[in-house]
């Protein structure tokens, strides 16, 4: 209650600091100073995509809006729209999808990665509230570190005067509002956003195949942020943000349900480098998360769902610092920096129902400690049409305090095991090498190795989900990712493309792997090296106002021990246009193909292919008003999220069918 009170509070402020300055937005102009990140020396070697305010409002969800670059998913093919919290882990290059997500989520420097899971909980980070998305693929090694394992997704929050918002309504009492806009009270600068979703669901398992037992999966998401920022000390910034959120679910099978909330809080104090004078940035940051989540087992018919786990709280606690000094001689530019997260956390859940007592019967508390930390230099050196660029970095990782604490209610025996502490050394590092033959043509080459630390859910916690049990395993070892591309791009006039041919494996990926050959019994385990060769490539064409273009497409054939991932595409296409065929008419349309993919490490599930359809009929009333008609899925496709074992066949589960709505939209 405290923490809805709270939330009310933050959205109210929001709307307070928002409001207002939509009057005025049209006659002032500023220069925007934010206390963001700057972009690493060189970055330009690196395979990667920008993704502006206006690429990301397409949709109310921004992880649905970030999927338009090929091989970037969750876990499963849903969105955050239905997806539990546990499966909202993101990862890039399709090389092998996981709920813990393996690629570095940061918001203006902060990671925005559970403490406890590594998940991301999208719906915390409303599109209305970010202006930009860079997507750098390939191992982070250097400034990005451990974590960004398949990659960076860099967010850049919206700064400055002016509002921004959005309304819609539509099919099954689906509702999005947001809000976000700054302000200025004397030296300091306010920036505030709010956002409230909802979704009467839907039922995911195939008609064919439900029963009573089978109910919508729902959403109502709550999120409210507050930055304030000033200068002080010969230019020197200070910026402080505070970010609240609150979802619930509704898991689609009985009377199982989620909730997941948290706070993060930030503190950054950036001095920008200037010609003979170094640049600096400090910032500190905490993250503190909660987690409730049920699950039954579902009777074969589908008839009768009986509770499986009641995981009632997931208190966890992340925090950590960064800090890098950047300066230029005549042939290069460099970066030196330290980073530093910790997290700790435990998950309390109840399990083992009795039919007889209607109730569960024994209980567990696991969890523990985790910390990782670095150093890094990196450099880049221009001269004539050349870039070359290396990066190299150092973390030592620890996990400890693990414990496992089971009960049982009516004895009140309880067993504990404990786990011993472990830890390490791991070096990384990443060079790149770019070549201008001329402002329409260009070739780079580049090479990395990365790590990504398992988290505590992954080492210490076992769970049921269904009729699936995943046991825990307190001896998982990092992965480790090293990888080789070289690409080509360049553009002439209004078309651009650019294209990659890469390698890369994954060393030791965690992975829930199937025990005596019963789907129903799983672990988790470093499962061996995933070997992933493939191609990616975009373009982009602009006709005047009147017409853009867009395509892309990932080919990733990606294998373990012979078989494919669990949940890895081989083929991801996008493609899309705008066009104003009418004054003040805007027509937007995008598809998303994946191939088959499996929802099982022993390739048994298969999930069929999948192609959606966006589209988005928009009338400007004025220069900043417009209202929109939106289809989500347009042509209602299924959409095979996952598969689990049964008789007399797997049953399916889909992702949203379609979606319309109706809204209006406020520019900047």
């Amino acid at each position: 209650m405290l923490f809805r009170n709270t939330l009310h509070c933050g959205l109210l402020a929001a709307a307070f600091v928002a409001l207002p300055s939509f009057a005025h937005a049209a006659s002032v102009e500023t220069v925007v100073v934010t206390a963001a990140p700057p972009d690493p020396v060189g970055n330009d070697a690196f395979s990667s995509v920008t993704l502006d305010s206006a690429d990301l409002r397409g949709s109310s969800q921004l992880d649905n809006s970030l999927s338009q670059v090929p091989g970037l998913s969750l876990f499963r093919r849903n969105s955050s729209l239905s997806a539990n919290p546990t499966v909202q882990g993101v990862s890039l290059r399709s090389i092998a999808p996981s709920g813990a997500g393996r690629a570095l989520v940061i918001l203006d420097g902060v990671p925005q990665n559970d403490p406890f899971g590594g998940w991301v909980i999208w719906s915390s980070l409303p599109p209305e509230d970010v202006a930009r998305a860079e997507i750098v693929r390939g191992a982070g090694a250097g400034p990005y570190g451990a974590g960004a394992l398949t990659g960076v997704i860099a967010l850049g929050e919206e700064a400055g005067k002016g509002f921004a918002g959005d309304a819609s309504w539509g099919e099954r009492q689906s509702g999005h509002a947001a809000a976000a806009g700054g302000i200025s009270l004397g030296q300091i600068d306010l920036f505030a956003s709010a956002a409230i979703d909802s979704s009467a669901g839907w039922i995911p398992v195939s008609p064919e195949q439900r029963g009573t037992a089978d109910d919508p999966v729902t959403l109502n998401a709550r999120s409210a942020s507050l930055r304030a920022q000033t200068g002080i000390l010969d230019g020197t910034l200070l910026s402080v943000r505070v970010g609240i959120y609150d979802e619930a679910r509704h898991s689609g099978i009985g009377q199982t349900a989620s909730e997941a909330s948290g706070l993060s809080t930030s503190l950054t104090l950036a001095h920008p480098q200037a010609h003979g004078r170094l640049g600096w940035r400090l910032q500190a940051w905490l993250r503190s998360s909660d987690l409730f989540n049920s699950s039954a087992s579902v009777s074969a018919d589908r008839s009768v769902a009986t509770p499986a786990n009641n995981q009632y709280a997931t208190p966890a606690l992340g925090w950590g610092a960064n800090a890098a000094v950047r300066g230029s001689f005549d042939w290069l530019d460099w970066e030196l920096g330290a980073d530093a997260r910790f997290a700790r956390g435990n998950s309390r859940e109840q399990f083992s129902w009795s039919q007889s007592l209607q109730e569960f019967t024994q209980g567990r508390i696991s969890g523990g400690k985790t910390s990782v930390a670095g150093i890094y230099t990196e450099g880049a050196s221009r001269f004539d049409n050349w870039l070359l660029t290396l990066g190299v970095r150092a973390d030592r990782w620890s996990s400890n305090d693990g414990h496992l604490i089971q009960k049982v209610f009516a004895t009140g025996a309880t067993t504990t095991m404990l786990y011993p502490s472990k830890s390490g050394i791991v070096p990384t590092a990443r060079a790149g090498v770019r070549y201008g033959f001329s402002e329409s043509f260009y070739l780079r080459s580049a090479a990395y190795a990365g790590f990504r630390a398992p988290t505590l859910n992954e080492l210490y916690r076992p769970f049921r989900v269904g009729n699936v049990t995943t046991a825990a395993n307190p001896d998982l070892a990092p992965e480790k990712y090293y990888g080789a591309e070289i690409g080509a791009g360049g553009g002439w006039g209004d078309f651009s493309w650019d294209g990659d041919i890469f390698f890369n494996q994954l060393h030791a990926a965690i992975a829930n792997v199937t025990l005596n050959n019963n789907p129903n019994t799983l672990q988790r385990q470093n499962a061996g090296n995933i070997n992933a060769p493939g191609i990616e490539a975009s373009a982009k064409y602009r006709a005047g106002d009147s017409l853009s273009l867009r395509a892309a497409f990932a080919l990733t054939d990606a294998h373990v021990k012979g078989l494919r991932p669990a949940q890895t595409p081989r083929w991801t296409v996008t493609a899309g246009f705008d066009a104003m065929p009418l004054d003040r008419v805007v027509l937007s349309v995008d598809l998303r193909y994946e191939s088959k993919r499996f929802s099982d490490d022993q390739n048994t599930l298969p999930l069929g292919s999948a192609a959606t359809v966006d589209a988005r009929l928009s009338y400007n009333v004025t220069d900043k008003v417009s209202i929109y008609l939106a289809a989500d899925n347009l042509f209602n496709a299924d959409v095979a999220t996952s598969s689990s074992a049964g008789s007399p066949a797997p049953v399916i589960t889909n992702d949203a069918p379609r979606m319309l709505r109706a809204g209006v939209s406020l520019a900047r």
